[in-house]
């Protein structure tokens, strides 16, 4: 099958294929799938599954960088754990200027791979209790399935708790 994709899916896919994911398992859905909420319907999975690629502005007294964290959609992330996993003293929530200039991709369609710079990452470990979570694609209607250790392997993160809360629909 011939199909047009997006320049960031294609971008994600050629990631994939050099980090040992498959790249042939990204897929387009019918409609698009911006929030984790929709991604799950779409999909027929828990909110739980879905792997939300949040990028934040993580801050010290004397610096300030943009980190990623790829969490489970069932939870809100802890603004504090993240800076303790960081190391910094601040975490606040990117603007979609700083997302799209650092990640490449548009808010709704972070992929975990494919960056257009290096940003340091972490991934949620609740995502590890499902054989079989799903990322953006690249655009907010392509995804593709993965696990915890593939997100991990392929990121180069650290495995950390991101919420004092527990997973929903798991």
């Amino acid at each position: 099958m011939s199909e047009d994709i997006h320049p960031s899916v294609a971008r994600v896919k050629a990631a994939l294929a050099q980090l040992g994911g498959n790249p042939e398992l990204v897929r387009k859905l019918s409609q698009p799938a911006r929030t984790s909420a929709e991604a799950a319907a779409a999909l027929g999975v828990t909110v739980s599954q879905i792997v939300n690629s949040l990028v934040f502005l993580a801050k010290t007294p004397t610096s300030q960088h943009p980190v990623l964290v790829l969490s489970s959609g069932g939870h809100r992330v802890d603004l504090d754990l993240i800076a303790t996993a960081f190391g910094v003293t601040e975490i606040v929530k990117a603007d979609a200027e700083l997302v799209k200039s650092t990640t490449g991709f548009a808010i709704g369609g972070v992929s975990p791979v494919g960056h257009i710079t290096k940003i340091p990452t972490i991934v949620d470990l609740d995502l590890g209790i499902f054989p079989e979570v799903w990322a953006a694609g690249g655009h907010p209607y392509w995804v593709y399935p993965t696990t915890f250790k593939e997100l991990v392997a392929m990121t180069g993160a650290a495995a950390v708790v991101v919420s004092a809360d527990p997973v929903a629909g798991s």
